[in-house]
């Protein structure tokens, strides 16, 4: 519905010769580094006599991986050979690397590494204690699918979340509260939608924003109205202002941020903007919450 993101393949030949040359140094040095740490009894395989070299030899990753010797070494000596993600993961999986490791590969032979799959564990206390931290400023987590994961208790006065809202999406276009209170509706309202599109084509197999699309057509015809345009955007930064009888005019600036081990997951924080009475506002009406 959605299709690719991204082309998969980095087009290296139009690097500079100086970075062309440091890739290769860092890819000899990066796989010889993982192949010392090895020894032919970790993988199940005779050592042999006269070994001198330390760790495994190339023809033994080789054959393990299921790729050509040849081929092995010009990956590791840096060439530019054509790599599939299939290989470098069969060579990922010979030298036990780990999640980071393997993505530093991809990057290091010039394809885009595959999207983690998206992490369904609770929330930690550890990251429950950083939005909570955040406060009286507002603070909230969202998964993949932009579900409310973890809300402090600014963000649940500010924004008006209560029990109801599940989902930052939904609530911005069904909660009439939220959107009287939203300055600027209408723009926001357009950067929210180019932003779900953005993210739905990062997932081209995950059905689930098809789905959440549907729903919210069919929900909300401002949201149907906005999606049959097909806006795409990326906002990571941004200015909100919400005012409600109750506390005048707020004006926050707002950044998303990524959580690496809790992958497709991004982490909202808002700040008062400065020479506003944000602030003041905003730590009365915490005070009196």
């Amino acid at each position: 519905m959605f299709g690719s993101s991204y082309d998969e393949r980095a087009d290296i030949s139009r690097l500079p010769v100086e970075a062309r040359q440091r890739r290769s140094a860092e890819i000899r040095e990066f796989l010889r580094s993982r192949r010392a740490r090895l020894t032919p009894y970790d993988v199940g395989m005779p050592a042999g006599s006269g070994r001198r070299a330390k760790g495994l030899r190339r023809e033994e990753v080789a054959v393990l991986a299921g790729v050509g010797v040849s081929w092995y070494t010009w990956l590791e000596q840096g060439r530019e050979i054509h790599v599939s993600a299939g290989v470098l993961d069969a060579v990922a999986r010979v030298l036990r690397f780990d999640t980071a490791e393997r993505e530093h590969l991809y990057l290091l032979a010039g394809l885009n590494p595959p999207q983690a799959e998206p992490s369904d564990q609770p929330v930690s206390a550890e990251l429950q204690r950083l939005i909570d931290g955040w406060l009286p400023s507002p603070a909230y987590i969202l998964d993949r699918h932009w579900n409310l994961v973890a809300v402090n208790r600014a963000a649940q006065l500010v924004f008006s979340y209560s029990d109801h809202d599940h989902n930052c999406l939904v609530s911005f276009f069904t909660n009439a509260r939220f959107r009287s209170s939203l300055t600027h509706w209408e723009d926001a309202a357009r950067v929210i939608v180019g932003q779900f599109r953005a993210d739905a084509a990062r997932y081209p197999d995950d059905l689930e924003f098809g789905r959440l699309a549907a729903d919210m057509c069919a929900a909300s015809p401002a949201f149907a109205e906005i999606w049959a345009e097909h806006p795409v955007g990326n906002a990571t930064e941004g200015v909100k202002v919400v005012r409600t009888s109750e506390t005048g005019e707020l004006i926050f600036e707002y950044r998303s941020l990524s959580l690496p081990d809790r992958p497709g997951h991004r982490l909202m924080l808002h700040t008062p903007q400065l020479g506003t009475a944000t602030g003041a506002r905003l730590s009365e009406l915490m005070a009196s919450a």
